[in-house]
């Protein structure tokens, strides 16, 4: 079998069909593509072909490019893989130029055979873009589908050919969510913003009976016709010139900078609207190849698409233990956190039985996940009879006994050991043996909590990340005595939710909370010796980080910074390493400035909770150093406080494969997308520079920088994290 068939039918309309065998989603190779062109030839040399009509076999139209292809040119290319991966590109823009031109005469734009698209269902990256080269788009009405380009998400950009297309077909501006945001359409909104020309019941035959009825004007795209006028003008124009300039502004406010992608997409799209298409292609591809070739976009096609992927999909479930699919879910705690847990599972479909103490709070929860579904219907991304319905799965109660029949109970309540062990009683009691129960806390060891429960082989971490809502990694966390299907059931019920999990092993703080922390922590020791806060703050978003070390403890709030320094400082004893950053804490707490929820903390606040800039009153206590560090030095600090964490929970083992590693990083705290990760990022630098700087850095500011002996033995032996281990590092 092939990846695409051809189908000549009686009535002169070819169908090609894609539908990649043993896959469910059509993603493109090589190889496939050279055969579409052989299709293509055949039609277009074929007398009784009329016109040609491209659709899939399965339920989606396409997911993109096979990303593994991309990674072999590079390989292919040896020392030098510029050249071999700018002529790859340039074909994929022969093939789709042949498909837009479809054999019409290049003088008279004549003699042409009408190719349109079909779309069955979502249709991303190069599908849409083998869509925007055919004569007309054709989209079912199915609501679930979506129609787009978010190959910005991974690190890239459009390449073949999306960019030039979709800025000509719609201008600058118009574009720049689709291309700048990877703004994703379903096919009705596409079709009203311009993406596709016709939404139809059965698209496959729209598609036919345009091709039969199409004329020779109906081929030639605005581009190709005399006098074409860029929509919204070109950047030459006076309004062109604004919107290219205010695409500029929004760039670099988004990104800082620090996205290759981004940028390599502004300058393709601005340098491609000053010459002819067919040059414009040219400039596409070898601002495509740049990106291609910059390792940040490697690491993050590797973190945010393969590794994340594998994950999604059970890279390192059990893979002897049966289905674990939660049928009816027990929350314990009806605050923010468990409504959140709560509102998630019953979007899934879950049946969600949410407890409290007092019928008022568990309803307040309840309530909750109403406030929630009346924002997305107000978006429009719910309906009345969607909230209706996932409100009637939550049971808001104070009654234990509603745990009956109940397989997986998440505890949400308040982090005090003895207030949990209480519930964990209460509920194992109730829901039955066979129950597994998982705690939902940051910081308390999971092998502790478990001591209160009745059988600790299922008892089990499951730590949200707030809003639950919106964040989408979730870590969970196996105790000592933690077994199987407790770890298959957590990660079944990760994948119900959608969310992306990664699984550790119990240690302080875990994994995500372990490497946060001192990355708040070097910011307020910068803070204490001098550094001035605006540098601080705009060294981290210069690495891409979405919060700045200070604002970061004023959105967890600083009173939770002082409960866990004291929490920790109590378990450590004379080793606790952080004194100088709980003087800083210490005194903001007494001085009432709590953070975000009491409009005071390191930043100011209005009356209305908004940030007005960092507080004045930081440099009466605080007076700016006479030198201040470098810019280099202050990220580097703010890096590798997280950095060298990681790699000691690797080294422990409470971390046990760097893909969780680097996409935990991400999607728990914002770790600079950019590096694809700690461990992406330390293999960017090299392992000898690495364990270089971490020995100057810990002369210069303390043993916290000590560089652990695993990155020391790699720098010695010149090796990367994803080479040393490529085994547990291989996307599954």
């Amino acid at each position: 079998m092939t990846d695409f068939t051809l189908e000549k039918h009686a009535d002169g309309v070819a169908v090609i069909t894609w539908d990649c065998p043993g896959k469910s989603m059509n993603v493109l190779t090589r190889e496939a593509f050279a055969l579409v062109e052989g299709y293509l030839d055949d039609c277009l040399a074929d007398d009784a072909v009329k016109g040609i009509v491209i659709t899939s076999g399965k339920p989606d139209f396409a997911g993109g490019m096979d990303l593994n292809v991309l990674a072999q040119i590079r390989e292919e290319g040896g020392d030098d893989p510029a050249p071999v991966t700018f002529e790859f590109i340039m074909n994929g823009h022969r093939i789709l130029r042949k498909i837009e031109r479809a054999g019409m005469d290049p003088k008279t734009l004549k003699g042409g055979k009408p190719i349109a698209t079909a779309l069955p269902g979502t249709t991303m990256g190069i599908g849409y873009e083998i869509a925007l080269a055919t004569h007309r788009i054709f989209a079912a009405p199915n609501p679930k589908a979506r129609i787009g380009l978010p190959e910005i998400m991974v690190g890239l950009f459009p390449g073949a050919g999306g960019t030039t297309r979709l800025v000509r077909k719609m201008g600058a501006m118009a574009a720049s969510p689709y291309l700048l945001e990877g703004k994703t359409l379903e096919p009705a909104k596409a079709k009203a913003a311009g993406l596709i020309d016709e939404v139809a019941e059965d698209s496959v035959q729209a598609a036919r009976d345009w091709v039969l009825a199409a004329k020779d004007a109906d081929l030639v795209k605005p581009w190709d016709q005399k006098g074409y006028k860029m929509p919204g003008g070109a950047p030459y124009h006076p309004a062109g010139f604004m919107t290219f300039v205010g695409a500029s502004a929004m760039v670099n406010a988004n990104t800082w900078g620090v996205y290759p992608a981004a940028k390599a997409l502004l300058a393709a799209a601005y340098e491609g609207a000053l010459v002819p298409f067919d040059t414009a292609l040219k400039i596409e591809a070898r601002h495509f190849t740049s990106v291609l070739l910059n390792p940040s976009s490697s690491a993050m096609i590797r973190s945010l698409f393969l590794n994340k992927g594998a994950l999604e999909k059970g890279a390192v479930r059990p893979a002897e233990v049966a289905d674990q699919r939660v049928t009816k879910l027990g929350v314990l705690g009806a605050g923010m956190m468990g409504a959140g847990i709560a509102y998630v599972a019953a979007k899934a479909g879950i049946k969600t039985v949410l407890i409290d103490q007092q019928q008022a709070a568990a309803d307040k929860g309840k309530a909750y996940c109403e406030a929630l579904l009346d924002k997305a219907i107000a978006r429009r991304k719910s309906t009345p009879e969607a909230k209706a319905a996932l409100l009637e799965r939550i049971t808001a109660t104070t009654d234990y006994a509603a745990l009956k029949g109940c397989d997986l109970i998440v505890e949400a309540v308040f982090e005090d050991p003895a207030i949990k062990a209480e519930v964990t009683a209460k509920a194992e009691a109730a829901a039955g043996p066979d129950v597994i129960f998982a705690t939902n806390t940051s910081t308390l060891p999971i092998t502790e909590l478990a001591r209160a429960s009745s059988n600790a082989g299922q008892f089990i971490g499951i730590h949200f990340f707030s809003p639950v809502d919106k964040m989408m990694l979730v870590e969970i966390i196996r105790g000592k005595g933690t077994g199987d299907r407790a770890v298959a059931k957590a990660l079944d019920f990760v994948r119900q939710i959608r969310k992306t999990p990664i699984v550790v092993n119990d240690a302080r703080f875990f994994y995500a909370n372990r490497c946060i922390i001192p990355y708040i922590n070097e910011g307020i020791r910068l803070l204490a010796e001098g550094t001035a806060p605006a540098l601080i703050e705009n060294a981290a978003k210069l690495l891409g980080f979405p919060l700045g070390p200070l604002q970061l403890v004023d959105e967890t709030s600083i009173d939770l910074g002082v409960k866990i320094a004291k929490a920790t400082k109590a378990a450590m004893g004379d080793a606790y390493p952080d004194s100088a950053v709980d003087e800083v804490l210490f005194w903001m707490a007494g001085e009432g400035r709590l953070g975000k929820k009491s409009n005071a903390g390191f930043y100011a606040y209005d009356e209305a909770g908004k940030r007005t800039g960092l507080w004045e009153g930081l440099a009466a206590r605080y007076p700016l150093a006479d030198t201040q560090p470098d810019l280099t030095e202050v990220q580097h600090r703010l890096m590798f406080a997280q950095v060298l964490e990681a790699v000691r929970a690797l080294e422990e083992g409470v971390l046990m494969d760097i893909r969780e590693g680097d996409v935990g990083a991400i999607l728990g705290w914002g770790f600079a997308p950019w590096s694809g990760g700690p461990f992406s990022w330390l293999d960017m630098l090299g392992t000898p520079y690495a364990a270089e700087r971490a020995a100057a850095l810990a002369e210069a500011h303390g043993p916290r920088f000590a560089c652990p002996p695993l990155l020391a033995e790699m720098g010695k032996k010149g090796q990367s994290f994803y080479k040393r281990f490529a085994a547990q590092a291989e996307a599954a």
